[in-house]
């Protein structure tokens, strides 16, 4: 299915988004950190072949969206305003959010922010306070690397850009990141990590949007126990099992159908999508 790419300006930004298919039954899903929405991209022909409408935006510092250097731009919960600058420029008064790790938590905020306007949440493999240990771990020393060794990590982004695309979409998203100009990694992981990673507990007890949420095992900055939490927290959620951390990427028939599933659910007359059924988690 072919996207109908688009941009709309946020605050003098210049943001991109792919739309597939059309109607009512929108889904907006989001990338992960330092990532972009080509990651996604089976995913939304996926859904949408099945009747709706899937958004996929390039959140700012990402994909061909601007990408400006200065960290305070790259809060998380900022994310959440455009988001709603996209529904704004869509003419959507509602949608179902969603995405995977930085996705999840934007949309989460979001839901926190403006819940009348969320009709449904899609969160996989989010990062809660639980989480932020390893995934410091893991992105502080990136940080340190792009902020002090800018001329090597320049000189790797020329080489990484060079390279010919990739069979796999999910692949070509994690070739985008490593070709990222490191002034602006540095100002996204900056951005990122000092400010709130997700709505507070009471917060997101408080949230009583239909959520379906995505996990695996053997993950430590997206625990299989962090999102049991959360389905556990929130008062209308569902767990989901993942095979694999690339199942939904590689073989997505059977967590595509879930999301469809959910989407068309939180469609229906009401608020609430339905039960859904658990899926063991390994």
């Amino acid at each position: 299915m072919k996207a109908v790419t688009d941009a709309l300006s946020h605050r003098g930004r210049r943001l991109v988004y792919d739309t597939y298919g059309e109607g009512d039954r929108v889904l907006v899903y989001m990338h992960g950190l330092l990532l972009d929405s080509e990651m996604n991209r089976g995913i939304a022909e996926a859904v949408a072949a099945q009747g709706h409408r899937v958004v996929l935006l390039d959140l700012l510092g990402h994909g061909r969206s601007d990408k400006p250097t200065h960290a305070a731009e790259y809060r998380i919960d900022s994310y959440a305003d455009q988001v709603f600058a996209l529904l704004d420029h869509l003419g959507v008064s509602e949608a179902v959010l969603g995405g995977v790790s930085l996705g999840a938590n934007v949309s989460l905020f979001a839901a926190s922010r403006q819940p009348e306007r969320v009709r449904g949440l899609v969160l996989e493999m989010p990062v809660l306070e639980w989480a932020v240990p390893s995934a410091a771990m893991f992105f502080a020393p990136l940080l340190l690397l792009v902020h002090y060794g800018r001329g090597l990590a320049r000189l790797l982004g020329a080489g990484v850009r060079r390279l010919p695309r990739l069979p796999f979409d999910a692949a070509n998203s994690l070739v985008h990141a490593a070709g990222m100009p490191p002034e602006v990694m540095a100002a996204i992981l900056h951005g990122v990590l000092v400010g709130p990673v997700a709505p507070t507990q009471d917060e997101r007890a408080r949230m009583d949007v239909p959520t379906l949420v995505l996990a695996h095992r053997h993950d430590l900055i997206h625990p299989f126990s962090d999102a049991k939490r959360l389905a556990e927290q929130m008062p209308d959620a569902a767990l989901v099992g993942a095979r694999s951390p690339v199942e939904l990427r590689l073989r997505p028939d059977r967590l595509t159908d879930v999301i469809v599933a959910f989407n068309a659910a939180a469609w229906r007359a009401g608020r609430g999508p339905g039960p859904i059924a658990a899926v063991p988690g390994s």
